[in-house]
């Protein structure tokens, strides 16, 4: 089957031939003409099979052939795409411009972390195809300068992340300001119960395309376990690479400030490295991940949250330098390796704190990965597991606000982004390793106590500890 035989037009079967794209993957052959009919459909998807195009080329089409669903005197935008991530965001956004070369459709990709007055001037011209992550929109929404009356076409890529990130509420915000009529397409890598839920209440009669079991891991790719002291971890990293001849690897970690201690270790050593995640600006995310890509960089070390949409053709290698805490990770972690018809490497460093970790992983896989020791590396049977740190943010709970609320991905490690006067001083990111300040009720809280110790200077002061 070609892209032709999907019902695709003229102008974007040059496009696809341009880039080399001939033969359609099966999330595409599934979803594109589903998309087509101006259905909504659920789709399961995992990162690499296609899915941006899945959507992307319909949409494209739709917008083309199909007339203004809601005029109004002021131009909107027809279609909005929701992201959990800036890198993923931006990805979306390249193919948008990519796909669309060869139509008179304008688009436009807002995040956080960067000046918002640019997106601001650009948002007032004409403008059909808007991507754009939960937060940054809404700073925009607040400030009156977009209008989201107009959408025909919603999409909402990676749903499953951004349910696990916390965005529930401002997703909700924003359906709230859609017109009722309208396509909606929602794709996660997975059909879990909270999905399959959301979904019931934003779908109408939706198609249902899944191309994969829901938890799978590549084919393609190699996976093996290095079980290992954790001390000695960098320095079996290191030998891999050097004996290895490794010239492109995307290492993970769990928490940024690991992210950035290996990178700066790695790089100390002389195996140039850099580290990619929330707290990194957008230019200097941009610009790791560009000389990663072009091959200047040997070693890109990321978080899970940072690492969604980076997409690498033939990247070889990926080391998990530890383990996520929740094993649908490792199939995303992985995944990033094998695309395309390539082959690829995952190696896994397990210190004895991480055993059940790699056991709910294998249960998860239903696959015993294989172990290799390496002489001169080979780990303490004595060894008693330390707890282990847990990735503030990276799995963040659901409730909002408080303590316990994730931050928004829109927001710069400085605090450049502001959502009206209220919020302009929240500085944060995606991974959320920045402590939230207290919410209005618990500063009324702080002030009646301290009000009160200050009024009862001689009493026991107990309750103003609790």
């Amino acid at each position: 089957m070609s892209f032709a035989d999907l019902g695709l037009m003229p102008e974007l079967l040059t496009a696809l031939d341009a880039v080399g794209y001939t033969t359609p993957t099966p999330i595409q052959r599934e979803a594109i003409p589903v998309v087509l009919t101006g259905r909504d459909l659920l789709a399961a998807a995992q990162t690499g099979t296609g899915k941006t195009a899945g959507f992307t080329l319909p949409l494209l089409q739709r917008l083309s052939t199909t007339p203004v669903l809601h005029p109004a005197p002021k131009h909107r935008v027809r279609a909005l795409v929701l992201t959990p991530t800036r890198e993923l965001a931006a990805q979306v956004g390249e193919s948008v411009t990519e796909y669309g070369q060869h139509l008179n459709l304008s688009s436009l990709v807002i995040f956080g972390g960067v000046n918002i007055n640019p997106q601001r001037d650009r948002l007032r011209k004409r403008l059909d195809i808007l991507v754009a992550t939960p937060g940054r929109l809404l700073d925009h929404v607040s400030q009156g300068n977009i209008d989201l009356g107009g959408i025909e076409i919603l999409v909402l890529d990676e749903a499953d992340r951004m349910l696990d990130m916390g965005f529930i509420r401002d997703i909700k915000r924003v359906l709230a300001l859609l017109p009722k009529k309208r396509q909606n397409l929602l794709f996660s890598a997975t059909f879990a119960p909270e999905i399959k839920t959301f979904a019931h209440s934003l779908l109408d009669n939706p198609a249902k395309v899944e191309v994969a079991p829901q938890v799978t891991t590549a084919e393609r790719v190699s996976q093996r376990i290095y079980p290992v002291n954790r001390d000695a971890k960098k320095a079996l990293l290191q030998k891999l690479i050097d004996e290895g001849q490794w010239h492109q690897v995307l290492v993970f970690t769990r928490t940024k400030h690991g992210a950035n201690r290996l990178a700066e270790q790695l790089d100390k050593d002389g195996i140039p490295a850099m580290a990619i995640h929330g707290n990194k600006s957008q230019s200097a995310r941009e610009k790791a991940l560009g000389a990663f890509k072009a091959g200047k960089l040997r070693v890109l070390v990321a978080t899970d949250i940072a690492a969604r949409g980076i997409d690498i053709d033939a990247l070889p290698h990926v080391v998990n330098y530890e383990l996520p805490n929740v094993p649908e990770d490792y199939v995303h972690r992985i995944g990033r390796t094998g695309r395309a018809g390539a082959g690829g490497e995952a190696i896994s460093l397990v210190c004895v704190d991480e055993h059940k970790l790699l056991a709910d992983i294998e249960r998860t896989i239903r696959q015993k990965l294989e172990r290799v020791i390496v002489p001169g590396f080979e780990p303490d049977p004595n060894a008693k597991p330390e707890p282990l740190r847990k990735p503030q943010g990276q799995r963040p709970p659901r409730r909002q606000g408080g303590q316990g609320a994730p931050r928004r991905e829109g927001a710069s490690a400085n605090g450049n982004q502001s959502r009206g006067n209220a919020s302009g001083n929240r500085s944060g990111d995606v991974n959320g390793n920045r402590a939230p300040r207290p919410s209005r009720q618990e500063h009324r809280q702080d002030n009646r106590r301290n009000n009160a110790s200050g009024n009862r200077s001689g009493q026991s002061r107990r309750s103003q500890g609790q």
